[in-house]
């Protein structure tokens, strides 16, 4: 086969299963009331055949838009076919053959999906999740930069500006309840949840310190970063920064690694699933291999 037919080939399948079904069988009565509503040379597509879209819950105006974009999208996918069988020859035999083994593969998809969904177990330990970070730090690397920040905007003219940058600047026991009652009684917006780490570029985005091109420099000189804009004064106490290529804290990527070890849990489920199936099979003598 050259190298544009084997390129083309899997999309002539998946357009050819398009206009297959092999599942339906209609009486001549149930035909004949089946109204076409779009035909490409001999190929129909009925009336009965768009009853999968009237299922969705949409209103009336967007039932008509689905429907008329899935007519065009049926037409294209049909001229391609036609064109493709006036372009290129086929193996009959050997299309049927991979079609017929794209529908059991896609049988056995739907069987795994449905097992997999309802004997999974979710539950991902926080004992899990760190020993899979400690085992593979080295395979996490921040593309930006994070930071643990309290973040504070208060309009320049509130009297309340230079209360906060000196309680900001203060490491007394007790201002963190004065500063909280500040943000909650002045500020325009503010982020005190400092034990989250946050994207840097996230938490200064519609502020004067976002156009600034030396962040990294920004972070290590300053502890309390300051800047105004013609209405507003905005403040950030910088409790800890990682930079980009630096290892992530576990906090930061611990969502990512629950979805990681759920899938592997997803995966062993499977490969545990069909060695069932085959052990169970060979115990019973259900196959046979001949040499």
């Amino acid at each position: 086969m050259s190298p544009i037919s084997k390129i083309i080939f899997p999309a002539i399948i998946c357009l050819l299963l398009s206009s297959c079904d092999f599942f339906k069988f209609k009486s001549s009565a149930e035909d004949e009331d089946d109204e076409v509503v779009a035909s490409v040379g001999n190929q129909m597509l009925k009336k009965s055949d768009l009853n999968f879209l009237s299922a969705q819950n949409n209103s009336e105006q967007d039932s008509i838009s689905i429907t008329n974009r899935y007519i065009q999208s049926w037409v294209r996918k049909q001229l391609m076919i036609k064109e493709a069988g006036k372009t290129m020859s086929f193996d009959e035999a050997e299309l049927n053959r991979k079609l017929l083994d794209y529908r059991y593969a896609l049988m056995v998809y739907e069987f795994e999906k449905a097992y997999v969904e309802a004997n999974t177990d979710r539950n991902i330990s926080d004992v899990e999740i760190q020993e899979y970070y400690d085992q593979n730090k080295e395979n996490f690397s921040l593309k930006e930069i994070i930071v643990r920040t309290n973040f504070f905007k208060l309009e320049k003219s509130s009297n309340q500006n230079r209360g906060l940058e000196r309680l900001l600047n203060s490491n007394k026991t007790g201002s963190d309840s004065d500063i909280r009652q500040i943000a909650l009684n002045h500020a325009s917006n503010y982020f005190l949840e400092d034990s989250t780490w946050v994207r840097f570029e996230d938490i200064i985005i519609n502020t004067p310190i976002a156009s600034n091109n030396n962040k990294v420099q920004l972070l290590r000189n300053n502890k309390l970063i300051k800047a105004d804009d013609d209405a507003y004064t905005y403040y950030f106490k910088i409790l800890e920064y990682k930079l980009q290529d630096q290892t992530p804290p576990l906090d930061f990527v611990k969502e990512e690694i629950s979805k990681i070890l759920l899938n592997k849990k997803k995966i062993a489920l499977v490969e545990q699933l069909q060695k069932d199936i085959y052990n169970r099979a060979l115990e019973n003598n259900e196959f046979k291999i001949y040499e």
